[in-house]
């Protein structure tokens, strides 16, 4: 498994010399956020509705959705036109990673998948109350928990063959150049064994990629192996999740919560980020040596213990998944790095 290693120090003269010639505008970014202290994001809590004395479902727009409310008005789920991602209540759990962050999230947020895109009345079919009774309250492991088993210090899973499919992962082997790190890391090079998509396509792992997952891998395998979500074998090939973050913030997969808006390459930052649930996609503009591409995708916790929006993604930093601050703080909120290179949102 390769080593974890954080990014080497940048020499003194040649940051000199980036800055008196063109420097990368993600440099740029992350010593300004430096010297910035982003502010709380104002948050609208609706969880708590009227009392009625019994459970009620209510309609609601921006993105349509139905909300399914206890007898004491509390929401209990939340489920969104088109899309198969489910936010149900459940027990409060804390989300941390002590190693590269002081951000803590307590949530009582449970993000499932259902076998069918939700529609309008869809709560009074049967596939829908048989997969409801199923998972509120359960606590198996959901997305979340998922996506926690592949950060720093993750233990290993094995599969009954002996295949590791759970623990620490890795971001990607070095580059020649010894600085930046190979992307293009998907599900099958961590799992290190062929995987046959649904359209027939076999890909094959490559052996010095072996526990690696690159942002979109990391939602790949978080979404798609272990979930069950259907998988794209590239971003032309198949149906389902495309293969990379720009794949995915344009596939009509999903629902689109935050369009890309304003010109290319660089778009323009989202205004309203209120209308974002626990569980969405993220996608950033990063690297202006990219074009108009969609450069990172990382998945939404919702709110940490200090109120800023926080997300889990994998990065070259940390080498790996992370919710952590190396690199920039994972924030949408503020003026940090990602807040500034944040564009769109999609639920799947």
């Amino acid at each position: 498994m390769p080593k974890r290693k954080g990014r080497p120090l940048v020499h003194a003269a040649t940051v000199m010399a980036l800055l008196a010639g063109s420097a990368y505008f993600t440099y740029e970014l992350r010593q300004d956020e430096q010297a910035k202290v982003p502010a709380v994001q104002a948050v609208t809590d609706d969880s708590k509705g009227k009392a009625t004395g019994k459970e009620t479902w209510e309609r609601l727009n921006n993105p349509a959705r139905s909300v399914f409310r206890d007898a004491s008005g509390a929401v209990v789920g939340t489920f969104t036109d088109g899309a198969r991602t489910a936010t149900l209540k459940g027990p409060s759990r804390t989300f941390s990673e002590p190693s590269n962050t002081t951000s803590r999230v307590i949530t009582d947020d449970w993000v499932r998948l259902m076998p069918e895109p939700w529609t309008k009345g869809a709560e009074k079919e049967q596939w829908f109350k048989d997969w409801f009774k199923t998972n509120h309250g359960s606590e198996e492991d959901d997305i979340f928990a998922l996506a926690f088993q592949y950060v720093e210090g993750a233990p290993v899973k094995k599969d009954s063959e002996g295949t590791p499919y759970a623990g620490d992962a890795v971001f990607g082997p070095f580059k020649e150049d010894g600085v930046d790190r190979l992307e293009q890391n998907d599900f099958y090079d961590y799992l290190g064994k062929p995987y046959t998509f649904r359209n027939g396509t076999t890909l094959y792992p490559r052996q010095e990629r072996y526990r690696a997952l690159d942002c979109s891998g990391f939602m790949r395998m978080v979404w798609g192996y272990r979930s069950r979500y259907p998988l794209m074998a590239t971003n032309t090939l198949g149906d389902g999740l495309p293969r990379s973050a720009d794949g995915m913030a344009r596939s009509k997969t999903g629902v689109d919560i935050i369009k890309i808006q304003g010109p290319s390459p660089w778009y323009v930052r989202p205004t309203n980020i209120d209308v974002l649930q626990p569980g969405d996609l993220l996608f950033f503009k990063m690297d202006h040596r990219t074009g108009n591409h969609i450069d990172h995708v990382a998945l939404y916790l919702g709110l940490d213990t200090d109120g800023h929006r926080v997300f889990i993604s994998s990065r070259k930093e940390v080498n790996g998944p992370t919710m952590g601050d190396k690199g920039g703080a994972s924030r949408i909120d503020g003026n940090g790095f990602y807040a500034q290179l944040f564009r769109s949102a999609k639920r799947l």
